[in-house]
């Protein structure tokens, strides 16, 4: 991207159309390569060869994610329109056996890919993105409410002030985002009732996230310092300034 910010807007732009435009191959064609191969086949878990394998179910759900129109039969027919290209057997165009094998996608393969994409992002942020050529970190948090499942209800409790059975379990998340790429670098959630349920505590989760960047020795990071954001949010930056 261009240093000044005349253009900001023309990028925005393209930075959408490319994430809107994005299909389950270019998503499968990014996990398969070099950058993120290696991450990708030491987190496939044991599986059968099937219609939807690990890797292209991941490519498939990040590419929904994305959509315009964001179902789950939206994406499996675009995939077996290309198994149609590919003079490949088209399979059913039921979703069940996508989501069955959404399901099955390992949490740690997600989140290790998650952490993986951000530092790539992150790493290759121009100088000039830099606040003052300094690589800082922004922390925001947020809840969300889940279905109401004797799984979620246990995992993620309402808030004591809700009756039992007329709210829905809810989560905090918070996570650690690059200002310069506005790459997700690290998130961690936990229930927003009980010990350890605070921001804070969920922060302390993502410090070894927190590297010392590679222009920075050990210290000039002594000096490094929390500085209040202006939406509740926290930066993390030299304050040598």
């Amino acid at each position: 991207m261009h240093a000044s910010r005349r253009p900001v807007s023309g990028q925005q732009r393209r930075v959408r159309h490319h994430a809107v435009n994005a299909d389950s191959d270019t998503m499968f064609n990014l996990l398969t390569g070099p950058r993120l191969l290696e991450r990708v086949e030491a987190s496939l878990p044991e599986h059968r060869e099937r219609l939807f394998p690990p890797t292209q179910t991941l490519a498939m759900f990040v590419a929904q994610a994305l959509s315009a129109d964001g179902s789950c039969q939206q994406v499996v027919n675009d995939a077996l329109v290309k198994r149609v290209i590919a003079d490949l057997k088209p399979g059913s165009t039921d979703t069940g056996g996508y989501c069955k094998a959404r399901a099955r996608l390992p949490e740690t393969m997600v989140s290790t890919l998650v952490r993986e994409a951000g530092g790539i992002v992150a790493k290759g942020a121009a100088c000039w993105w830099h606040w003052r050529g300094r690589q800082v970190r922004l922390v925001d948090g947020a809840t969300m409410t889940l279905a109401d499942t004797p799984e979620n209800q246990a995992a993620f409790p309402q808030p004591s002030s809700q009756k039992p059975g007329l709210g829905f379990p809810i989560c905090r998340m918070v996570a650690l985002l690059c200002l310069g790429s506005g790459a997700l670098l690290d998130a961690a959630m936990g229930p927003c009732e009980g010990k350890g349920s605070d921001e804070q505590s969920l922060l302390r989760e993502l410090l070894d996230t927190l590297r010392i960047p590679p222009n920075l020795d050990s210290r000039s990071t002594a000096n490094w310092t929390p500085v209040p954001g202006q939406t509740g949010q926290s930066e993390r930056s030299d304050a040598r300034g």
